[in-house]
């Protein structure tokens, strides 16, 4: 009887701690700008809120606003796709005095960012695989509202990549060469200028970054600085709006991670083991942003679509009980 009475009260031990994982509360989501972003962060929003039992609230967000809130209010909970290279020195900083955690890679491949021209203008003119040739042949690159000037497609304004973007095409001395940097004005505008250029195969010399449907859907080519990759001068000066005099340097391979804030680790063990374990692959998340972009779909359509039929990807980041409970989410859809 002693042992059956220890026993019992270990289960119902056990019994409470997986009801206080499941019992996270309201959870934050950061909903970024960007397709990617957003089906991440409504995945993440539909599996905790039916495996895990969290009342989760999709917030708007972008980079850098998005990584001084955390920081600085502990809100949002979670930013599903951050891109730690641009905001590095913050978020580390925010580690080290216990206010975030990283929760695990976003992209098991890691994100991917440079200067590119379409494979077309390559196959044609190899040289200008290179930034040698790109300034060679800048007068190519016409722009679409001086004809005495060529065009660079920079990162959108409010965006962190513009800072990075901004400090390598003063690095590169591109303005001597006659290049304006253009500001697309959002992300649909600078994925919409490449693929007009493709249409009409046309000249095209900008940024831009992987995974996306656009980087799959459209053949281009990084272009070379010749410099190598010095990552911690990327980190230390190419990422700071106040790096006065950049010099060149590739883009290092993109850290892309689930940042958290320490107060929601510290209420559900369960859901940061789910975040730990949720990643994709470029390749698959390339295939999903393609699909959302030919069917015009949201990011909750397309979570809807992934979580329905790629069940072989998902299915692996959480338990039989969890996946049971969020499949017959989907059937109440």
């Amino acid at each position: 009887m002693h042992k059956l009475v220890i026993a019992s009260l270990f289960i119902a031990s056990f019994s409470a701690q997986a009801d206080s994982d499941e019992k996270c509360g309201k959870v934050t989501i950061a909903d970024m700008n960007w397709n990617s972003a957003t089906f991440i962060a409504n995945v993440d929003s539909f599996i905790l809120q039916h495996g895990y039992g969290c009342d989760t609230e999709l917030v708007p967000g972008d980079t850098m606003p998005t990584g001084t809130s955390m920081i600085e209010k502990g809100e949002p909970d979670i930013a599903p796709e951050m891109w730690s290279n641009s905001l590095k020195v913050a978020l580390d900083r925010g580690v080290k005095e216990g206010r975030l955690q990283f929760a695990g890679p976003t992209f098991s491949d890691g994100g991917e960012e440079g200067f590119w021209v379409p494979e077309y203008m390559v196959e044609k003119t190899p040289e200008l695989a290179t930034i040698a040739g790109i300034k060679k042949h800048a007068k190519l690159f016409s722009h679409p509202e001086d004809p005495e000037q060529s065009a660079f497609y920079g990162c959108p304004a409010g965006w962190n990549c513009q800072i990075s973007a901004g400090n390598l095409f003063k690095a590169l001395d591109l303005e001597k060469f006659g290049f304006d940097l253009i500001d697309p004005g959002s992300g649909a505008g600078l994925s919409g200028s490449i693929a007009k250029a493709y249409e009409r195969q046309q000249p095209w010399f900008g940024y831009y970054w992987a995974p996306t449907a656009v980087l799959g859907k459209y053949k281009m080519v990084k272009v070379d600085f010749g410099s190598g990759v010095d990552a911690k001068y990327f980190s230390s000066c190419i990422t700071n709006p106040e790096c006065t005099d950049p010099k060149v340097t590739m883009y290092p391979p993109s850290a892309v991670d689930t940042v958290i804030t320490t107060s929601f680790a510290e209420r559900s063990d369960a859901a940061v083991k789910y975040l730990a374990a949720r990643s994709f692959t470029n390749a698959e998340m390339n295939g999903l942003l393609a699909w959302m972009e030919d069917n015009q779909a949201d990011g909750e359509a397309v979570m809807v679509e992934f979580l329905t039929n790629h069940e072989a990807v998902w299915t692996q980041w959480v338990s039989k009980d969890v996946a049971i409970k969020v499949k017959g989410a989907l059937q109440d859809l």
